[in-house]
Formats: C-alpha cells, structure tokens, sequence
C-alpha cells in the first residue's frame, strides 16, 4: 500500500505531537482497567492490544487489570444457574465462585495474554491469588430490611474486598519486561477465593504501585453533566461536590469513588475513557486534545 507525501507527513505530525507524552511517562507505571464493550468487540480488543503493546515498546509499564461480568453471566446461564445481584453486587456461592474462577482466572485473562502476545508484547497471566498479590476479605453488605426499615447485614457469600496488596510478583514481572495481566480474585486468610470487583483491585493496584495514572474503560465518554455533557478536567473536590448534588449517581458512582480513592491515595491522575473507541488508551495519553474525564487531586 503506497502512501502519499501528504499522509507520510500526517504520520511524522502525529509521532511528533506523541514525543513529549512517551519522554513524560517513560518509566513510568500506568494501570488500566478494561472492560466493558472493549472486552467483547473484536476490533476493539485487538486496538486494545495494540495499544498495550506500543506503551511497553516505548518504555512505559502498563499493567492491565480487567474485569468479565457479561461472560460469567454467560457461563452459569450455560449450566443452568441463575445470576442474582443484591445492590449490584453478585452473590457468588462456591459453585459460582468455581465459575468466576474459570472464566476470570482461566478463559477471559488468558485471552487478554494471547491478544497481547500475537501482537509482539510479552504479558503474563495472573489472578490476585499468585504469590499471594491480592489478599481479600469477605465484603458484609450493609442495607435497609425491606420489612422492618432497620439496618442489615446481607451475606453474599464469597464477595471480597482488598485487605492488602503485595506487589512484589508485580515487581519481578515488570522489571523482566513483561506485561501483567490481572483477573480481580483475591485470597483469604485460610486459603479461599474471593471475587473482587475489578474497578476497586485497579484502584488498590494504583497506589499501591504509585502509579502515574489509572486509565478505566467504561461504555460512556466519561463523566457527564445534567445536559449530558463531557466533563473533561476535574479535582477531587468537585467530583465530590457532583455527587452530593446527584449528578454522578447510579452504576458510575462505584467507578468514581474508586477513582476519587485513587487520586487520594497518591495516583496522580484517574483517566474515565470510552471504551467504544478503537486506540482509546492512546488517545488519552499521546494526544493533546485527549477523550473521556481526567480527575486529579
């Protein structure tokens, strides 16, 4: 395929415009949690890999964290068993939690490190139980009893939260040049399996790692106003301010609080993107006009 003086130039503008972002982040440790539409369009995952691929050739250290709730819908619908969600939240008992397992752990992660390798990278598979990188402890849901009005504690069997990070197998991964790709399970203190939403394992990661930035991928173009307009550049402060005035409520609210965790605990910036666009990740970080929300200390 032949290219014309004119477009050899619009290439030469782009690697130009992406050469203060690759010396800014050289070195440096980005954590992306992806999932959504751009875990099952094909193109999508492919730009994905790309994308992942470029970062590491040009000397960043991405780490991908992703979650894969669609396809473990999927799989127990297979066998038979329904899914039930209590505020969001599946109820995972052990046979459930068998199925997370194999589908998180096993199918979806071990995709994500083949995409990665077919397209020159070298990632390597993990779940939050290998060297013990996530230990978790079980998430006691808190609501209104629907009948007295009164607080209670629902159990949701094995829901976890992050109780610490070790991130010594991190370390070794990425000090050899490879690619860490994580499903969101974490491991108790007797041995059991915990599932973890994965937007708060990227979180955790983030500042335990003292990552650079935290990029999540999501099925919106970020963080909207009551007009449904792009929000781009926010300070914690009045991310918080538009959650108390409702603006932010809903599914985003748990993405936001994580990101607002983040940015608190040291990350210097959360990236809210949309995942829907082919090359988002690049997009965000190597262009000046950038997509989606930027939120900052």
């Amino acid at each position: 395929m032949s290219v014309t003086i004119d477009g050899a130039l619009d290439i030469a503008r782009v690697l130009v415009e992406a050469l203060p972002y690759i010396q800014r982040f050289h070195g440096r440790t980005l954590v992306i949690k992806y999932g959504g539409n751009a875990m099952v369009d094909d193109a999508l995952k492919s730009g994905f890999a790309r994308d992942i691929v470029l970062m590491k050739l040009v000397g960043m250290n991405p780490v991908v964290v992703h979650g894969g709730g669609p396809q473990i819908g999927d799989r127990l619908q297979q066998i038979g068993k329904a899914s039930e969600f209590i505020d969001g939240m599946r109820v995972t008992d052990g046979e459930t939690m068998d199925v997370v397992e194999m589908v998180l752990g096993g199918l979806v992660n071990k995709e994500i490190v083949n995409l990665i390798n077919s397209h020159g990278g070298s990632a390597v598979g993990l779940t939050g139980k290998d060297g013990g990188l996530i230990r978790a402890k079980k998430l006691m849901l808190t609501r209104n009893s629907p009948a007295t009005g009164s607080p209670e504690i629902v159990d949701i069997g094995q829901v976890g939260e992050v109780a610490s990070i070790d991130s010594s197998v991190i370390d070794v991964l990425v000090g050899g040049n490879f690619i860490p790709v994580i499903a969101p399970i974490g491991v108790g203190a007797q041995g059991e399996s915990y599932n973890i939403n994965a937007d708060l394992v990227a979180g955790k990661l983030a500042e335990t790692l003292h990552a650079e930035k935290l990029i999540m991928l999501t099925n919106t173009e970020g963080l909207l106003d009551r007009e449904g307009r792009l929000l781009t550049g926010l300070g914690a402060d009045q991310v918080d301010g538009l959650i108390a005035d409702g603006t932010i409520h809903g599914g985003m609210l748990p993405k936001v609080r994580c990101a607002l965790e983040a940015v608190n605990g040291g990350v210097e910036a959360v990236h809210i993107i949309d995942g829907r666009l082919e090359h988002c990740v690049l997009l965000e970080i190597f262009t000046t006009a950038g997509i989606g929300t930027l939120i900052t200390p």
